[in-house]
């Protein structure tokens, strides 16, 4: 892969800085792997306070913690800010999966990464969010793309992670990595909502820390 793969306006930010927004540690291996493959100073941005209950929020982020620095990889770590959440979801629990309230959940958090992009430097962000096949990727896509129209020379990669093995290769790396496993998609009404198909199906629900890649 060449860079203009995934920046085709790279001549147009030569600071070299990348910000990565990380949804996990499992999505966020491929990107990371591929993008210090290149001549780029990558930066690893946790800021996902839409995650529910507060121990799966700890399981996740320590996950992207071990892992950034294995890789020698910046860490910033954000507040989680969920009381704003809740808040900004209100009104939206019962929208389903792909729908308004993930829209809402995704601008607020590429908000909060273009602000702190905008004020360290940096003039490319992405994340790792769209790689997941449970994501609507133009969703992802057009949140991302909407943050950054604030900052001038602010640019939001739309890459698509999925292709060219991206996606066999995040279960090859968290495998490898025996990453924590979340089962859910992360807020309070994706777990109320898996939990309840779990139930329809005569499974078991979610028992949260005990799920590994293998």
């Amino acid at each position: 892969m060449q860079i203009s793969d995934f920046l085709p306006n790279y001549h147009l930010h030569q600071s070299n800085k990348l910000l990565l927004h990380s949804c996990c540690a499992p999505c966020m291996g491929p990107l990371v792997e591929t993008i210090l493959s290149h001549d780029i100073q990558l930066t690893i941005l946790f800021y996902n306070p839409n995650i529910h209950p507060k121990k799966e929020y700890e399981l996740r982020k320590n996950e992207n913690i071990r892992f950034s620095e294995k890789m020698r990889v910046p860490f910033v770590d954000l507040d989680y800010d969920v009381q704003d959440w809740f808040v900004r979801a209100k009104g939206m629990e019962r929208e389903p999966e792909r729908g308004v309230r993930c829209s809402m959940c995704f601008e607020m958090r590429f908000y909060r990464t273009a602000l702190y992009a905008f004020e360290n430097d940096f003039n490319v962000i992405t994340s790792s969010l769209g790689i997941s096949r449970w994501k609507n990727m133009l969703q992802v896509n057009e949140a991302g793309q909407k943050a950054v129209s604030y900052y001038p020379n602010l640019y939001y990669s739309t890459y698509n992670w999925r292709k060219g093995g991206g996606a066999s290769r995040m279960y090859e790396i968290a495998k490898k990595e025996n990453f924590y496993k979340q089962e859910y998609c992360g807020c309070i009404y994706s777990l109320r909502d898996t939990n309840e198909w779990r139930r329809e199906k005569g499974r078991e629900e979610i028992e949260i820390g005990c799920e590994f890649y293998r």
